[in-house]
Order: structure tokens, then C-alpha cells, then sequence
């Protein structure tokens, strides 16, 4: 990794889960268990039932919200609300990395497939509240998840992101893909590497990546 091959980006796109916090604070673990819960009791299924559709529409949709809306219309509202409603307390905020996100120069915003409440609460506790000039969620693509396209168009649009000189930290490579097409620089952030044509740049330490950028 090379400072010249980000020399040009001023817009920076930081997804949340697993992104800014690392995978070992296991937010999911709670996050699955209420989805499966929810599912549970608008569906009226069993939990093993409830447990396959929860990781078949997720792989097969982007996202459970999202398999949930297409084969059984549900209200996507009540359910971000109910899933996200988890507790922060063990996650730890990180000066170092709020110091080198607030050092990048141009836009920075957070784009999630979970809900905008739910991650201005993460950014909260981890200490990076007030270093971002948008923060997007499923919400503002109108319920469309990443990876599709379409969703990414709806919240670069709406948060003026000029996809030339921007740059998308990410920690899911299929949600990369876009980006790379529209013409961003990608990293894949994740404790290993997933070799692809459209991520360029991996890292298992966020915090000691922007530190070697700047």
C-alpha cells in the first residue's frame, strides 16, 4: 500500500459492522439472535426454521431485511428497530483511530446496511461521533442493501460523493465490487484477505492502515 494510490481521494466511505469496531467486539452474535427472534414471532416459525431463512436471505439478498421484505412484505421499521437493540457496553473507543479518520482530507461519511440510529450509537461508543459529514443507513437507500448497485447510487447521490476520487473501506468483499466499478479505491478491512479483482488493498488493522496513509 502506497500514499500515492490514494493521493487522489478526497471522499472516504467507512461501512460500520466489523469496519470501524473489529470483529472480536462480536456485535453480531447479538444482532443474529434477535433477527432470529423477530422472525420467529412475525413469521409464527421455529427457530431452526427462523435460523435458515435469517442466513439464507442474508447470502442470497444482501441482507435478511431484505429476503424478509421480498418473500414476506414486512415493515423494515420495526424490525431495524428490534434487531439493532443491543447493548454497546464492552465495545472500546479508539483515539488513535478517530485522530486519523478527522486527519483525512475531504468528505468523510459512514454508509451501513444497518440502520443510521443504530450506527450513530456505535460511532458513540468507540469515540468517533462528530468526525463523519453524513451517516447513511439502509434507510437512505431506500431499503436497497449493499451490495446492489442501486443502493450505492441512492446514498452517493444523496451525500454528494464523487465516486472518481473516493476511496471505500469495507469489511464484506462482495460489497466492494460496486465501488470498484464505479471507480473507487477499495479495502477490503477483515482479519484475512480475500484475493479479487475488484479489492485493492486489504488490512486486519484499520487504525495502523490510515496511520501508514497519511
Amino acid at each position: 500500500m502506497t500514499k500515492h494510490a490514494f493521493s487522489h481521494v478526497r471522499h472516504w466511505v467507512f461501512d460500520l459492522d466489523n469496519t470501524l469496531y473489529p470483529p472480536s467486539a462480536r456485535l453480531f452474535d447479538q444482532i443474529e439472535v434477535k433477527m432470529t427472534r423477530y422472525v420467529m414471532e412475525v413469521l409464527g416459525v421455529e427457530k431452526a426454521e427462523a435460523d435458515h431463512m435469517r442466513s439464507h436471505y442474508w447470502h442470497a439478498h444482501g441482507t435478511t431485511l431484505a429476503g424478509l421484505m421480498t418473500h414476506h412484505q414486512i415493515d423494515p421499521e420495526p424490525y431495524l428497530e428490534a434487531v439493532h437493540d443491543i447493548t454497546l457496553d464492552h465495545l472500546e473507543q479508539d483515539q488513535a483511530l478517530a485522530q486519523h479518520i478527522a486527519a483525512l482530507p475531504g468528505k468523510r461519511i459512514v454508509y451501513t446496511n444497518g440502520s443510521a440510529p443504530y450506527a450513530k450509537r456505535v460511532l458513540a461508543a468507540r469515540g468517533l461521533a462528530g468526525l463523519f459529514d453524513g451517516v447513511f443507513g439502509v434507510e437512505h437507500a431506500a431499503y436497497r442493501p449493499k451490495p446492489e448497485r442501486a443502493a450505492f447510487d441512492l446514498v452517493f447521490e444523496k451525500a454528494g460523493i464523487d465516486t472518481q476520487t473516493a476511496a471505500m473501506f469495507e469489511d464484506d468483499p462482495r460489497n466492494l465490487t460496486a465501488p470498484h466499478a464505479m471507480g473507487m479505491r477499495t479495502v477490503h478491512v477483515a482479519p484475512e484477505a480475500t484475493p479479487a479483482d475488484h479489492i485493492h488493498h486489504h488490512t486486519d488493522d484499520l487504525t495502523a492502515f490510515l496511520e501508514r496513509l497519511l
